[in-house]
């Protein structure tokens, strides 16, 4: 596997990175699990400051993060910027809550005695993550887990090296021991051959569904602990009765927010037929007015895509939708510019046969459909392998939210833009994956909940589960 960082503006290759070994490998996993056993006697307070220091040390690299992010996958500077400092947030938010989240609980019971679930760490972790928010994925499963205790091991994509790196230094940098967070690159092979060793107790995965069910199966062969977080096709339902204008405000973001490349981005746009001509109208309007160019350039508002790969790939679904029916009714069409531009497109007339009904388009491209009532727009939301997230407006967010409990979605965000914040958990259900990262459920992901039930001497008239001890004689 060649890990390059390759610019998407200009094409041009900027660094390559060596694969790692086996012993590079082997190495890390000890490492790992000599600093499990250190992380054990270690008070989680202790860590809450590192991670206070590392929310620190990432604000203090903030433009270099951001510029090495941009250049490797063609994100806009802005784009760059917030997600770097969303990152600091996080590492600030695990850092003073993870003490508390992970305090024993006291549970009632009948039992002789008390009982309380501890919260323990359980070894070293495989993080496999994606290119699309290089920072912000590694983030929010090394924030939590360093607070647990469970040192980790990261397989970043191969066209982000570079970020991946970076990240890794500046954790390092401020401070956290050796074998905290370390960064390989690795081969799929590697990645197996690391879920099966016995060091290795849990597997976080964001990316592609193939990957997901590679990994997955690797981890159930094993009977290892996973976490999913794949693919989705979230729906952006407008009611008859939203109000326009914010939808339009948002709706346009929604979909091409960094280049589309997002997994919650809204992919499907479906709109009661009383507003469906003002929303295409609108919606042509505000995609044509974005600006491709330099992603550095903070005049720029349309990124390149991540890699010449993806924009034809991306161009390949867009031809066969319209071959099977599609109506083009903006964009799709080239733009005059180096890098790897896909122009903001909009499509219409999907039926259930067409691939784009089922098929994610990983950029700038929004399928818009009609709808005649709520119960069509809920059926036609739901009729999806995926179930990420999801944005539902409505003239009454009471009514909204009623909605958005029937759409089968592991987030559903009512008259608002998608927040991704750390006390929000984030997760889907379907072919999107499972499990949650962020707030106390991602805390929670990769914990032993033990039970300790402690009594100053036996019951012994209520032995054995609740059956009277008998004499043996």
């Amino acid at each position: 596997m060649a890990y390059q960082t390759i610019n998407p503006y200009t094409n041009e290759v900027v660094k390559e990175y060596p694969d790692a070994t086996d012993q590079q490998l082997e190495e890390a996993l000890q490492t790992g699990k000599d600093l499990y056993e250190e992380f054990k006697t270690q008070a989680v307070k202790e860590r809450g400051k590192i991670l206070h220091n590392v929310a620190a040390k990432i604000r203090e690299k903030s433009d270099e993060l951001a510029r090495t992010c941009t250049i490797e996958m063609g994100k806009l500077l802005t784009e760059a910027q917030g997600e770097v400092e969303l990152c600091a947030v996080i590492a600030d938010w695990f850092a003073d809550h993870g003490e508390e989240m992970l305090k024993p609980e006291e549970i009632e019971t009948i039992a002789h005695g008390k009982a309380e679930i501890q919260h323990h760490a359980t070894g070293v972790l495989m993080m496999v993550e994606p290119w699309n928010f290089p920072y912000y994925q590694i983030m929010r499963v090394f924030a939590p887990n360093f607070m647990v205790g469970n040192p980790m091991i990261l397989k970043h994509a191969s066209n982000t090296p570079s970020s991946a790196q970076m990240m890794a230094n500046v954790i390092s940098e401020a401070g956290a021991p050796k074998g905290s967070l370390t960064n390989l690159f690795l081969s799929y092979d590697q990645v197996t051959e690391a879920i099966g060793d016995s060091r290795v107790q849990g597997v976080a995965l964001t990316g592609s569904e193939r990957g997901g069910e590679s990994v997955a199966s690797a981890a159930g062969k094993n009977l290892k602990k996973t976490t999913m977080e794949l693919g989705g096709m979230d729906p952006f339902l407008v009611l008859d009765d939203a109000n326009m204008d914010d939808v339009i405000d948002i709706a346009w973001r929604s979909r091409l927010y960094n280049a589309g490349q997002e997994c919650t981005s809204s992919k499907r746009f479906i709109v009661m037929e009383d507003v469906y001509d003002e929303f295409v109208e609108r919606l042509k309007e505000n995609f044509s007015k974005v600006k491709p160019g330099d992603p550095l350039d903070p005049k720029t508002t349309l990124a390149p895509m991540n890699s010449k790969k993806a924009k034809e790939d991306l161009q390949d679904q867009v031809d066969e939708a319209v071959q099977a029916g599609a109506k083009v009714v903006y964009g799709n069409e080239p733009i005059d510019l180096p890098g790897q531009f896909f122009m903001p497109t909009i499509l219409t007339d999907i039926d259930r046969d067409n691939p784009a009904h089922t098929t994610e388009m990983f950029g700038p491209v929004g399928v818009v459909y009609k709808v005649a009532t709520e119960k069509e727009a809920i059926e036609l939301a739901n009729d999806s392998s995926y179930g990420l997230g999801g944005v539902v407006f409505a003239g009454d967010s009471d009514h909204g939210a009623e909605v958005a409990a029937q759409i089968e979605t592991g987030m559903v965000f009512v008259n608002s833009f998608r927040y991704s914040l750390p006390e929000l958990p984030f997760g889907g259900v379907k072919r999107s994956g499972y499990g949650r990262e962020m707030s106390r459920l991602g805390q929670m992901a990769f914990v032993n909940e033990k039970l300790i039930l402690k009594a100053d001497k036996p019951d012994m008239n209520n032995l054995a589960g609740g059956l009277v001890a008998t004499d043996p004689e």
